[in-house]
């Protein structure tokens, strides 16, 4: 009887090791922003597609083009901006991409600010809403998507090398959120959608949309085994996911 048990225990743990090791992964490196909507995007999906599990890297659209140029093993790619997706297209290590999303650029503050309804144009008083004393985070405007965004509209605004000095500059856009959240910034500069999921912060203004780039979020499949993921991003269920967290759909 105990050598019957056994074997049937070598069964079991054999059928749970194979079940396991069957389970499709797919990795995605994805911009930071993107962070909320598409953990959701990802259980919706795996609540169709039990055998799969989907692997996120989030970080800024620019350490990962670099990680997977020097050979990280992701299956799709979405980037915060163009710039790095055409680079992996310059590199041949992207073949195509498609533009999925759009999103806004927004000055936040913490939710105790006194600041409201800031109008951000080439007549704002910078001086009067920050003072020198206090800081503004930023995605590092030399890397960071949302950095160079926030670059050139300040920039078109004849602001960013008057302002710069009291930039307090992050790795990414969530990092520059997280900034304004503990109240180490008193105001920051960050995508509408990262805005919206934080109650911490409050949106006090929104940069022209003529000061900058559109910001688009393109995407590319590297590995053919994550195609079927790959398209659900377009599906009807992931676009209304997407909207939930402010982003803008094709």
């Amino acid at each position: 009887m105990k050598k019957l048990i056994g074997i049937l225990g070598a069964i079991v743990l054999m059928a749970m090791t194979f079940s396991a090791s069957a389970a499709e992964k797919i990795t995605v490196f994805a911009a930071a922003s993107l962070t909320n909507a598409m953990q959701d995007v990802a259980t919706a999906y795996k609540a169709e597609h039990k055998d799969v599990d989907i692997v996120f890297s989030f970080a800024s659209s620019s350490v990962l083009a670099k990680q997977i140029e020097q050979g990280a093993p992701a299956d799709i790619f979405m980037s915060a901006d163009q710039k790095w997706m055409t680079y992996l297209i310059e590199h041949n290590i992207a073949k195509n991409k498609q533009d999925l999303l759009k999103n806004a650029l927004v000055l936040i503050a913490p939710k105790s600010s006194p600041l409201d309804n800031v109008l951000i144009n080439n007549n704002t008083n910078w001086q009067a809403i920050l003072p020198k004393d206090e800081r503004i985070a930023i995605g590092d405007p030399d890397h960071v998507p949302a950095g160079l965004y926030a670059k050139e509209s300040l920039t078109n605004l004849g602001v960013f090398d008057k302002l710069s000095p009291q930039f307090a500059p992050a790795s990414n856009v969530r990092d520059a959120l997280m900034l304004v959240e503990r109240n180490e910034a008193a105001l920051g500069i960050v995508y509408s959608t990262d805005a919206k999921v934080s109650d911490k912060v409050k949106i006090v203004g929104a940069f022209p949309a003529d000061t900058f780039r559109s910001i688009e979020y393109p995407i590319t499949l590297l590995n053919l085994k994550a195609s079927d993921f790959y398209q659900y991003l377009n599906s009807p269920q992931a676009k209304a996911i997407f909207e939930k967290y402010g982003f803008i759909t094709k």
